[in-house]
């Protein structure tokens, strides 16, 4: 599809429009968080949610609202309070290759953030000016890990700094920064939303290409800051808004 550059930005525009609205989230897991108010129970909630979001999307629901319900509905009191007896609860949980075992140390390492180091919000800070993002995930990524875990355990935080997209960690973290009124993202983190990576996986990456805002053909990490760049070139601010066309473009229309 050759379009010039103001083209492409009004295609954009009208199809991230079309799908950044309420109806949006019934069926994606940013449903999940949107059935709390508080935002440590926001950020927890969202955070599990990404982290199970691949696979089936009426399956990702279906068990991370099983998460919730195994936290009471509370999964902020849950995580801080949360003794030995308490995590015997998640026995036999299993999304896909995550299961109980790392959950239990997820919700370990949860507490571990939210008793020592201040929340999530302040593990993913970063004083780097270049590649902020992706100094923030790599800073989370080593203090979710420094507590003892299963080496099994790592792949289920993607590293950036090995190549990977770290596609459930982008939308996590737009969820969480992207500020625009619209009653989709939440906007709650003071993380420059400029900064933001866009998510990247499957459908988004086949739009990119056909759109002529990706040349790479392996969904990684170079491919996510390719995407990023060119985005950031139609709107610098919020390049990450995108993500909304990119994906409707390729779930909902088959594009």
């Amino acid at each position: 599809m050759k379009l010039n550059k103001k083209e492409l930005k009004e295609f954009l525009e009208e199809k991230t429009d079309k799908y950044n609205r309420p109806f949006f989230i019934e069926s994606d897991p940013i449903s999940i968080p949107h059935q709390f108010n508080k935002k440590e129970d926001i950020e927890i909630a969202g955070f599990l949610a990404a982290t199970i979001a691949w696979g089936q999307r009426v399956t990702i629901l279906k068990n991370s609202n099983k998460l919730m319900q195994l936290m009471d509905n509370s999964p902020h009191e849950f995580i801080i309070k949360a003794g030995k007896k308490d995590l015997k609860r998640f026995e036999g949980f299993v999304h896909r290759t995550f299961n109980s075992d790392d959950l239990k140390f997820f919700i370990l390492s949860l507490q571990n953030i939210y008793r020592n180091e201040g929340g999530l919000e302040k593990t993913f800070s970063c004083s780097e000016k270049k590649d902020v993002l992706l100094h923030s995930i790599t800073n989370f990524r080593n203090l979710f890990f420094t507590i003892p875990h299963l080496p099994r355990t790592t792949k289920h935080v993607s590293n950036p700094m090995d190549n990977s997209s770290a596609k459930r960690i982008c939308m996590f973290l737009r969820w969480m920064a992207r500020k625009d009124k619209r009653g989709v993202d939440f906007g709650i983190w003071k993380l420059d939303q400029s900064q933001l990576m866009c998510p990247l996986d499957v459908h988004s990456g086949n739009v990119g290409r056909k759109l002529g805002l990706l040349k790479r053909t392996q969904n990684d990490w170079k491919a996510v800051e390719e995407l990023t760049t060119s985005l950031r070139q139609i709107d610098a601010s919020d390049p990450v808004k995108y993500d909304f066309a990119l994906f409707g473009l390729g779930v909902f229309e088959k594009f």
